[in-house]
């Protein structure tokens, strides 16, 4: 029962994380973008430090020992990530330059790349929730150290969704709505793991793992990609701090334990 509160309270929190773009609106693009570098970095290394030090030592430990399904379910979690990020591009041609899409883009591509957008990141949000379902139905800390590392790594991308909704031709008010209702996804992910858990025994065995596969997935395809285009030496080594910090919070979040 308390479980079920907990990852319901944990998803509404990072639901409203999407109004994060309330306060990115005040703020100069320039500016924002040096703090959410450094962000990006402290998440990448929370990411990976929940998925190796909390995701899968649970996952071996409930299973007894390193099985043969707890890879299947890693790979399972990156394949997932792979194709939903996969079907995402093919449907963002505006970055390309052919000429379908360049006369897609004089038409109504603007509005197109942001609707997709907004479904895209419903389904990355319903994926949120069914991790974070999943990881209280473990137990209390896991579950806390989940939220934690989805929260570290959706306060960017919201922010960047929410830009995304305003090139794309929404009004501020009507993305911020937008961006919210997208984000509720994560409830309906956390309910239908919840649920499921009572139906399908032993669900959290493929649940942690899969999750942990979808954590190094982001962190190894999305975030790491944008870290290395930083060349300057002062700049990269405040990186590998917040890098190295974002993994000793998830260390540190062992002795909740």
């Amino acid at each position: 029962m308390l479980s079920t509160v907990y990852a319901l309270a944990s998803v509404v929190i990072v639901s409203l994380l999407s109004l994060v773009g309330l306060t990115a609106i005040s703020i100069e693009s320039d500016k924002l973008k040096k703090i959410l570098i450094y962000l990006v970095s402290f998440s990448t290394g929370a990411l990976l430090g929940d998925a190796f030090i909390h995701l899968l030592p649970e996952a071996v430990e409930e299973s007894g020992g390193m099985t043969l399904m707890i890879s299947i379910s890693v790979l399972a979690g990156i394949l997932l990530a792979f194709v939903i990020e996969k079907f995402i591009h093919w449907h963002h041609c505006h970055h390309t330059h052919s000429p379908e899409c360049l006369k897609e883009h004089h038409a109504n591509q603007i509005q197109s790349f942001a609707k997709m957008n907004l479904v895209g990141d419903s389904v990355h949000n319903f994926i949120d929730g069914l991790i974070i379902g999943g990881s209280y139905l473990v137990s209390f800390p896991v579950g806390v150290a989940t939220t934690l590392a989805v929260i570290l790594h959706e306060i960017p991308q919201e922010i960047g969704d929410f830009g995304i909704l305003l090139y794309g031709g929404y009004e501020k008010k009507r993305a911020l709505f937008l961006n919210f209702i997208t984000a509720l996804a994560a409830v309906a992910g956390a309910i239908v793991a919840l649920f499921a858990s009572t139906y399908i025994p032993n669900l959290t065995q493929f649940l942690i793992p899969f999750a942990a596969g979808g954590f190094i997935y982001i962190a190894g395809s999305d975030l790491m990609p944008e870290l290395h285009k930083e060349t300057d030496f002062k700049k990269s080594f405040i990186q590998l701090v917040a890098f190295v910090l974002g993994i000793l919070v998830m260390m540190g979040m062992l002795l909740m334990e």
